[in-house]
């Protein structure tokens, strides 16, 4: 087959049948490419104008014995013509590398659904590994579907042939099969995959070859092969006019920061220890340095937040990130942010927890250690995003609220956000509100701790400054003129103060949106990564003609001044997160009502029919 010619247009033998929506999931061991299949299979189908959203699933364990249920690796992309707000509850089709990506995954696959199966991985070994007594390609166990046996190491491995490659670096092209066969029963565009290989292994001519035949002959086999007997097409989808990318809550977040840095026009640093899933944000703002940026690879979770620290105090839009793990161990600088009353982000990418809990997992769970986790009373205003995409605006807030309260911020996300991707349209320059950095009085004027009677921030002074020296440290301080302060008095009145300051941000916060009417039965809360399912859910339901509204929490400290009378409208609230029930308490708190909590902590995130049907439950007064 010569690798360079264009990929052959479809049969006309077969015929096409138009869907609305389609789930895919790609599953198998780590070393079977499954997150590089899925992700050309991603910006393929952006291309294609579709709406997407996506679901990599990493194991836990990095080097997991090759075959087992703890090595399996997953990804998941919904795409549809219409708005897509989920990676979709359950696959239509399900690509299974081995038997252990069968197992893990074909209670997820639709009744009727596409199982597309890699026979010469069903050996009695790998069976075994994974206690299958029988192979269940072969003892009917699978009826309820629709199976596709590909012998995908042998048929790359004659579609290689001639090539001076070794065994093991043909079966690692097995997933390009696969992808150019997905390609063809899908109606995907090809010409975008075969450059990146172009471009992926150009230092290595021969992996270039190999890996663009393996992606044709896929595609090929699909075409003329009699697996199939017709393909599919999804329409595009009707878009918001725009130059519109792919993007991951991790980029999204590494460019809202720096796009924060550009409108404030101040230097951005980030000081970051790497840990899962927050690690991207430090590689994709690392390649920004044309922009001022300035990373730091810490040594520890405490010197990183210690740098960004200084940076504050040196004039910078200073930020720190990490996952949970990262914040307990921070905790305490964090108090000292708030003492000093220095602008900082602090980025949570949460994961599963406690301890090293699930690191490629997520969770919803670090709310109250973000709320309360430090000693003292040590108020931190909090932010979360909602979507992969919404990381943008959210860092920005973030960045805005940390310069104007002259206060430490949380922004949360997590690793669904984190490494799920969905369209973003790409805003102009002058759609992105600048926000000016507060001015200084003249020196003569300067006291540190002098408050603008809007806000409560004090002034920002950074060192070097002729006539605004000051003291700065982590014991109490004396109103107005900074100095050291143990008068008891002193440290209520500063105490309330800083209190008061984070309550001010209220003012900030725009009105609630609500997802249907303003009063009705059921009322369902979510904040972050909830966003999507809940929508949806409250949708279908709508569509049902139910009384059911939904609101979703961007502030989560200090909350909306309209929340209140918003859950009062409602006979029931039900509070959606990914932990048992953080938000749920203090909302059961703070305004005495009898919230109902929808908990989920599996590292998985909510599907569409769990919220549906929980929320029929609380209709029928169950």
């Amino acid at each position: 087959m010569n690798t360079e010619s264009k990929p052959a247009p479809h049969s006309t033998k077969k015929p096409m049948e138009e869907l609305e929506s389609v789930t895919i999931r790609f599953s198998g061991d780590s070393g079977d490419g499954i997150q590089l299949t899925g992700m050309q299979f991603t910006t393929s189908t952006a291309l294609a104008g579709n709406d997407l959203s996506t679901l990599p699933d990493y194991p836990a364990e990095i080097r997991a014995p090759v075959g087992t249920l703890p090595g399996v690796s997953g990804y998941q992309i919904h795409f549809s013509s219409r708005e897509v707000l989920t990676p979709g509850d359950a696959p239509d089709v399900l690509v299974a590398m081995n038997p252990a990506a069968l197992k893990a995954n074909i209670k997820d696959l639709k009744k009727g659904g596409i199982l597309i199966a890699n026979v010469d991985s069903f050996t009695p070994q790998n069976l075994n590994k994974v206690s299958y007594e029988k192979n269940p390609l072969e003892d009917g166990s699978l009826s309820d579907f629709r199976v596709i046996k590909v012998d995908l190491s042998r048929l790359t491995g004659n579609a290689l042939s001639g090539l001076a490659l070794t065994k093991v670096q043909v079966e690692r092209c097995k997933n390009f099969f696969a992808l150019g066969m997905m390609y063809w029963l899908y109606d995907r565009p090809m010409d975008g995959t075969l450059k990146w290989i172009e471009s992926k292994f150009k230092k290595t001519p021969l992996l270039v070859e190999a890996n663009k035949k393996a992606l044709l002959a896929g595609n090929a086999y699909a075409e003329t092969a009699e697996i199939f007997g017709f393909h599919y097409h999804v329409r595009k989808a009707k878009l918001d006019p725009g130059l519109y990318r792919n993007i991951t809550g991790n980029e999204a977040t590494a460019l809202g920061l720096v796009a924060a840095s550009q409108v404030s026009g101040l230097g951005l640093w980030y000081g970051s220890y790497p840990i899962t899933p927050a690690s991207d944000v430090l590689h994709e703002l690392s390649k920004h340095k044309s922009f001022g940026v300035k990373t730091f690879q810490a040594e520890d979770e405490i010197a990183a937040i210690g740098s960004a620290i200084g940076a504050a105090f040196g004039g910078h839009l200073a930020v720190t990130g990490t996952s949970g793990p990262g914040i307990a161990l921070k905790s305490e600088a964090i108090g000292l942010a708030v003492m000093t009353e220095l602008p900082l982000i602090i980025l949570d990418v949460q994961r599963g927890g406690p301890s090293t809990g699930l690191p490629t997992k997520t969770e919803q769970a670090d709310l109250l250690q973000c709320l309360y986790g430090r000693n003292g009373e040590s108020p931190v205003p909090v932010i979360a995003a909602s979507t992969p995409s919404d990381c943008f605006d959210a860092a920005i807030e973030a960045c805005r609220i940390a310069i104007k309260y002259m206060t430490p911020v949380f922004l949360l996300t997590d690793g669904y956000l984190a490494n799920g991707s969905e369209p973003w349209k790409i805003p102009s320059v002058s759609d992105i509100k600048k926000f000016v950095v507060p001015t200084l009085p003249l020196p003569a004027q300067f006291k540190p701790y002098l408050r603008d009677e809007k806000t409560l921030a004090r002034p920002w002074a950074a060192p070097g400054l002729a006539g605004y020296e000051h003291r700065i440290g982590g014991i109490e301080k004396q109103e107005i003129s900074g100095n050291v302060s143990y008068d008891p008095e002193n440290h209520e009145r500063m105490v309330r103060l800083r209190a008061a300051k984070v309550n001010k941000i209220t003012q900030d916060i725009p009105p609630m949106q609500v997802l249907g009417a303003k009063k009705g039965k059921v009322l369902v809360v979510g904040w972050g990564s909830t966003f999507g399912a809940i929508s949806a859910a409250v949708k279908n339901l709508q569509g049902k003609k139910e009384s059911v509204s939904a609101i979703h929490l961007r502030y989560l400290n200090p909350l909306p001044s309209d929340l209140g009378d918003l859950l009062a409208g409602f006979e029931k609230v039900v509070v959606a997160e990914m932990n048992l029930g953080q938000l749920l308490k203090v909302i059961r708190a703070k305004f005495a009502i009898p919230a109902i909590g929808l908990n989920k902590v599996k590292g998985q995130p909510f599907k569409i029919g769990e919220i549906e049907s929980f929320i029929e439950t609380v209709l029928r007064g169950a």
